[in-house]
């Protein structure tokens, strides 16, 4: 009937099932809005629903798979996880139906079956795979009208990021599990609304999946066509207005509503806002002020040494915006992974104590804790935290604002020039999986070019995946400069003749993505490439070749007139090497490029 689920609002599905009835309590009938002569009548009987697949001139598709969370079962036999709506930032994490009476490998419950399945069809590499993968439509149980039963908020349409087996705890005894963390599209290009024809042609056998997507909403069209690497754009985020730790989003006060966690609301805890309300009212925050907080980062001093734990742990935090997980983390898993770095590249006379960095990087206004109950949120307690597990890490403002590579390069180079400058850089940046942003050339994980996604530099597709670079090319910019370095000048003899290296301006691997072209090569020697390549060294808007530490002049750069470089390439090195602006009409251009 091409009805619409609309964005927060609230159906009556328990009561009723007759699809001529479009109002029951004064609710839209869920029965009414999703009535179809193609598909059969939709269930919310169980956590996940799967619709029926159907074969659509040759190709099997499921039509959808409908989720519905009861934030008043979390912790009961029943349901003893707590499934978490954070809305207002696109995201959801949701467990599956294996439980603790459960005798059944953990993947073959009927639920972890439907959504594993789901599960690699969003990890499909091309689109035209992509383009028969299963939407997910989410529902949350609300109460109305004195019940718990019988009525669900409209949350969104979702994929499937991420999803891990875990081991969960019900009544003392351990079980395994599935953990699925869901992106939630924006759909304010359909006004807040999924037109339900689009999931009637996808259960009809006559459609073809082309034409089934051409009725899918626009962030779908656009997950389909470039897979994962579009998420941070698509995914639903409420825009901010006058308090941007506040924001709304202007749909209904349901829409509102549906932002909260579950089974508690996610805001900042009052003892945690009052004792940052000292340090006067918040601002819009930028890439500059960004970079400024982070120059200015207050740390502890020990015997006349500064602390390492609060840059490490905001280079955690930036480690998991560049992986492309949630921002925020529950207190176990910083707790984990962050002792191991402070151990590894704190000071040697410090403590490995991840608590401090965790509560006290809030008045840095770039973090966030979430979970404490307000009457105990005084201070940095292990034990309190182990306990309650409370949430942590960067702001929503910061992590969205360091979604951008060149940014986050940025705040890298503060973080480590500032702070970190006497740790073994290469070394941390391997620890945290950000190998490519501590050298220019960049890096290429096979794990990540599984997935199909490909920068401006070709790559060659296989079970691994490496840059293509074009030797025709190098050769023809070693022979234009005689071999000899366009920083000092050096010709490196060898027994046959001359030695030259050819470096990449902009790196052709993450997060650089740069082209493998001429106008973004140099010629240099092996020392000065490992300098420029490690951004020891970087080039001036006059063309002058100085050191980052110092910023002296160690030469002109050499050019010849038919080696034309690009000086957009030139200007993102320096960025980099933070030492040009952060204007960002200038960051947009290099870019582009």
């Amino acid at each position: 009937m091409g009805s619409q689920l609309r964005l927060g609002e609230v159906l009556r599905s328990g009561r009723n099932r007759e699809p001529s009835v479009p109002l029951i309590d004064g609710y839209p009938n869920i029965h009414h809005v999703t009535a179809s002569q193609v598909l059969a009548q939709i269930q919310l009987s169980k956590g996940i629903n799967p619709l029926a697949k159907v074969r659509a001139l040759g190709v099997q598709r499921r039509p959808a798979v409908l989720i519905r969370s009861s934030p008043w079962k979390a912790g009961t036999d029943e349901t003893p996880w707590h499934d978490v709506f954070d809305l207002d930032d696109g995201r959801v994490r949701y467990f599956g139906d294996h439980r603790v009476d459960h005798t059944d490998p953990v993947g073959s419950t009927p639920g972890n079956t439907v959504l594993l399945e789901a599960l690699e069809e969003h990890r499909a590499v091309t689109p035209e795979q992509r383009a028969s993968a299963v939407p997910l439509l989410i529902f949350k149980a609300v109460s109305r009208n004195g019940s718990r039963k019988g009525y669900v908020e409209f949350c969104g349409a979702a994929v499937i990021e991420h999803a891990e087996q875990i081991e969960q705890e019900a009544n003392g005894i351990a079980f395994p599990n599935y953990r699925y963390d869901l992106s939630v599209l924006d759909l304010s290009a359909e006004n807040d609304r999924v037109d339900w024809s689009w999931i009637e042609a996808r259960g009809s056998a006559q459609v073809s999946t082309e034409d089934a997507l051409a009725t899918a909403p626009r962030a779908w069209r656009r997950w389909v066509e470039h897979g994962h690497a579009v998420l941070p754009e698509i995914r639903r985020q409420v825009v901010p207005r006058a308090n941007p730790r506040g924001p709304e989003r202007a749909t209904s006060e349901n829409a509102h509503k549906s932002a909260a966690l579950l089974p508690t609301p996610r805001r900042a805890d009052e003892a945690a806002a009052a004792s940052l309300a000292a340090a006067g009212p918040l601002e819009q925050l930028t890439a500059d002020m960004l970079m400024a907080k982070l120059r200015s980062l207050k740390v502890h001093r020990r015997n006349g040494r500064r602390s390492r734990h609060k840059p490490l742990a905001l280079l955690w935090g930036i480690s998991r915006v560049a992986a492309g997980k949630h921002h925020l983390a529950e207190w176990h898993e910083f707790r984990d992974e962050a002792s191991g770095l402070l151990a590894e590249f704190g000071l040697p006379e410090s403590s490995v104590t991840p608590e401090y960095p965790f509560w006290h990087l809030r008045t840095s206004r770039l973090w966030d804790v979430h979970g404490l109950p307000a009457e105990e949120s005084g201070g940095p307690h292990a034990a309190l935290f182990d306990r309650v597990n409370p949430e942590g890490g960067l702001t929503v403002e910061a992590a969205q604002i360091l979604s951008d590579p060149l940014v986050r390069s940025q705040a890298i180079a503060v973080l480590c020039e500032m702070h970190l400058a006497d740790v073994d850089q290469q070394a941390l940046m391997a620890r945290l999986g950000m190998d490519g942003y501590g050298a220019a050339p960049g890096t290429t994980h096979p794990a990540e070019d599984q997935d199909g996604e490909t920068g401006p530099a070709g790559r060659r597709a296989g079970s691994y995946s490496r840059i293509v670079r074009n030797t025709a090319m190098t050769a023809k910019a070693k022979g234009l400069h005689g071999d000899g370095c366009q920083v000092c000048g050096l010709q490196l003899p060898t027994r046959f003749g001359t030695y030259s290296e050819a470096a990449h301006i902009r790196g052709l691997g993450r997060p650089h993505n740069g082209p493998d072209e001429l106008s973004n090569l140099l010629v240099l020697c092996p020392n000065h490439h490992v300098q420029f390549d490690t951004f020891a060294i970087y080039i001036d808007a006059d063309g002058t070749v100085r050191t980052t530490a110092d910023d002296s002049s160690i030469g002109e750069l050499r050019r010849h007139p038919a080696h034309r470089i690009n000086e957009a390439h030139v200007r993102y090195h320096r960025e980099c090497c933070r030492r040009d602006s952060t204007d960002r009409e200038i960051q947009d251009e290099a870019r582009s490029v």
